[in-house]
């Protein structure tokens, strides 16, 4: 058994790479027992969805990880028996040295973005040999069909989901400092990025023929909610209203919370790829706002993963859902497909349930790279 583990994360500009990294790290060493480092390069970012990461701390346990603040001068430490580079950050040139002095080569594995494109099946597991030194680095990409490597899903997640009964979802409320629903109230988290038609939407929701309560995370895309109700800010808990909607505006929430925030909400609009995936894991409809591209090519990978979630859903739904998830991710007209979208509700949660048995079927991430490690051990 591979018992060490180190993870290298950077953060470039949002929170899904550590969002990941974090939840496989704490998978890992509390499901599996194992020693997990998890090198980080941002730990203000890391902190928003950490609360008890120290800001100031270059070592810190939290949930049984050993948080390593990563800087430019990296120090001399040995290797890990299994060392994930997350994402494609590069690990430093000192460490990739040491490995190569262990009695055991380390199993080195790049987890790669995740991604419905069908190319994916060819290139999981794949080998790369370093240019010059004895060791080999895999790549592993997560995924939603046989033959990748799974999603991010930690044992009791499902359980918990069960017993997320209505004083559950009370207490959670509460708990948030927002309040009971109103009669035939539809509530709807809202995480995006900065680019979305917030405003297109929110006009549609104002006209609502029943209360609409949005729960809006904090960000630049606050601007536009500040916009559409015409004043010039909106602080965290403060919440404005405009015919039937209601929005108030929330903090980044640790990770357990954001999952029961999916689990208590009708309609999720999530971004990135953490977020993406837990959405999934609540039996929620959703709506997805990829991180845009250069040239577009963001469209692909969206429709790619549309093509497969839709599969097997009938035709007019699969037509509700790609003229919604295509509004809303290139600005287009976005009132008749948001109306079409909550017609099929009940229909599009069913399908989400039958979408998880699906998934849950393939094994989760974590025990998948476990037993990867264990055949590659040299």
């Amino acid at each position: 058994m591979n018992k060490r583990w180190d993870i290298f994360c950077t953060v470039i500009d949002n929170f899904g790479d550590i969002g990941v990294c974090w939840r496989l790290a704490r998978q890992l060493a509390s499901q599996h027992e194992l020693v997990v480092r998890l090198w980080i390069n941002d730990l203000v970012s890391f902190n928003h969805i950490a609360p008890d990461v120290d800001l100031t701390a270059k070592q810190q346990w939290v949930q049984s990880v050993d948080i390593r603040y990563w800087q430019e001068s990296f120090i001399n430490i040995e290797p890990a028996d299994v060392v994930i580079e997350a994402f494609s950050c590069k690990l430093p040139d000192s460490y990739i040295n040491s490995m190569i002095t262990l009695p055991q080569t380390s199993v080195w594995l790049n987890l790669e973005y995740l991604s419905a494109e069908n190319w994916v099946i060819g290139c999981h597991g794949l080998a790369s040999p370093h240019p010059y030194l004895p060791l080999i680095k895999h790549f592993f990409f997560p995924g939603f069909v046989s033959g990748t490597g799974g999603l991010l899903l930690e044992q009791h997640l499902l359980i918990d989901k069960k017993s997320f009964n209505a004083l559950s979802q009370l207490e959670f409320w509460r708990h948030l400092g927002v309040p009971e629903r109103k009669e035939k109230e539809l509530r709807v988290s809202m995480f995006c990025y900065d680019d979305a038609p917030l405003g297109n939407l929110l006009s549609v929701l104002a006209t609502s023929s029943t209360p609409v309560y949005v729960l809006l995370f904090q960000g630049p895309i606050v601007n536009s909610a500040a916009v559409f109700f015409g004043v010039t800010s909106l602080e965290i808990g403060g919440v404005l209203q405009s015919g039937q909607l209601t929005v108030q505006l929330i903090p980044f929430l640790e990770q357990s919370n954001y999952d029961r925030l999916l689990w208590a909400c009708d309609i999720n609009f999530v971004r990135g790829e953490d977020s993406f995936v837990r959405a999934q894991w609540a039996t929620r409809p959703f709506i997805w706002h990829i991180y845009p591209q250069e040239n577009n090519a963001h469209q692909i990978k969206l429709d790619a993963f549309l093509d497969l979630y839709t599969r097997d859903m009938p035709s007019n739904m699969a037509a509700t859902v790609l003229a919604l998830w295509h509004s809303w991710n290139d600005g287009t007209q976005i009132k008749d497909a948001w109306l079409s979208f909550i017609a099929q509700q009940v229909n599009l949660t069913q399908h989400s349930e039958t979408w998880v048995d699906q998934l849950s079927s393939l094994g989760d991430l974590a025990s998948n790279l476990i037993l990867f490690s264990q055949e590659n051990r040299i």
